[in-house]
């Protein structure tokens, strides 16, 4: 990519588009378009085609998508397989129409069997069952990455995908009921810390409401109570957290150094891309280090009635070794700076 190269950043709200707008900024990439959910609906088949027609982006990053944790992912199954579909479909396509030199699709490792050996390399997708709980939300990424590598290879485009383990960072979705375990947790205990502090103004700031009954009423429905923080499950569940700046980063550095020939050379059948720190971290080793960061004195209640989902998760991250680019970095100081970001975007010191 170019210094003035048109970059299309499909999602730059959220967590992942963020991330890559701000490093790409950093970087002197100054030629960026990026367009607000009002302003274009990537479920919309015609108005993406009219989006493309009209800019002409030389380079794609597609990092919309329906997110969401495992609350969200019980309630909407249908949501998260329709409007995946149809963003995948419809910007991968368009890309290729409009003759995007390159694009990157933001996949996932729930793309990966339940019970796939470890550490989870490349070459074992389609190898056996996902996990039920996640599977809509796989399907669709599945679909999104053969579409990558189905149009590289009937048309000659430029289209890589990448997968990323669990990730957190700034601009998270930090909403209790849909959000990823680590945002989840880090504003549960925040919340709990306050309300242990009786800093009702701050609770009420971060809630958004504007009275006690309110905030009284909040508090009850997300099951803040002063002294305890319960965590669904056993707390032994080991994930790898990926600070979204590292991803920001990794994908960058392929956008800028990788071809989808070459990852045919390394395997034709798979050639999406691992990201991952490529160290586990227990829910219970999280909320710990979430406890100390937060400096929260209450109880950490372990709710073993609640599901735990995949047990453990490792995810190979040879290949992107191989093409240059490894994770370097402390879970701890990023948490810290997630932490700050969060507080900072809700006015609270």
């Amino acid at each position: 990519m170019k210094k003035n190269d048109k970059i299309y950043i499909a999602g730059h709200r959220g967590l992942v588009g963020s991330a890559i707008l701000r490093k790409l900024k950093d970087n002197g990439y100054e030629n960026l378009i990026y367009k607000t959910h009002s302003e274009l609906d990537l479920t919309d088949q015609n108005a993406v085609k009219i989006f493309f027609e009209k800019e002409k982006p030389n380079f794609v990053f597609l990092c919309a998508a329906r997110l969401g944790g495992i609350e969200a992912h019980k309630q909407f199954r249908a949501e998260f397989i329709y409007d995946n579909l149809q963003i995948q479909n419809n910007v991968i396509h368009q890309s290729y129409i409009n003759n995007v030199k390159k694009l990157l699709f933001i996949s996932s490792t729930s793309v990966y069997p339940e019970h796939a050996s470890l550490p989870i390399k490349e070459e074992y997708l389609l190898s056996g069952k996902l996990q039920y709980l996640h599977e809509p939300y796989a399907i669709a990424k599945i679909a999104g990455m053969k579409m990558c590598e189905a149009y590289s290879e009937r048309y000659g485009v430029d289209f890589i995908s990448v997968c990323p383990t669990t990730l957190y960072g700034p601009n998270d979705n930090f909403d209790m009921l849909s959000a990823n375990v680590v945002s989840a947790l880090m504003r549960r205990i925040f919340l709990t810390k306050l309300l242990q502090d009786k800093r009702y103004e701050d609770i009420m700031k971060d809630l958004q409401v504007d009275n006690d009954e309110q905030m009284k009423q909040r508090l009850e429905i997300f099951g803040i109570k002063e002294n305890r923080v319960e965590i669904w499950g056993s707390g032994k569940p080991k994930r790898e957290f990926l600070f979204s700046e590292d991803l920001a980063e990794a994908c960058i550095y392929i956008m800028e150094n990788t071809s989808f020939k070459e990852l045919c050379d390394l395997d034709k059948q798979n050639t999406h891309i691992n990201i991952a720190p490529y160290n586990n971290t227990s829910i219970k080793e999280l909320a710990e280090l979430l406890q100390e960061i937060i400096e929260f004195k209450g109880e950490l209640y372990y709710n073993s009635l609640k599901p735990d989902g995949t047990y453990e998760k490792l995810t190979s991250s040879e290949k992107i070794k191989l093409l240059g680019w490894q994770y370097r970095g402390n879970l701890k100081e990023k948490l810290i700076a997630t932490f700050q970001w969060y507080k900072t975007s809700k006015g609270i010191k």
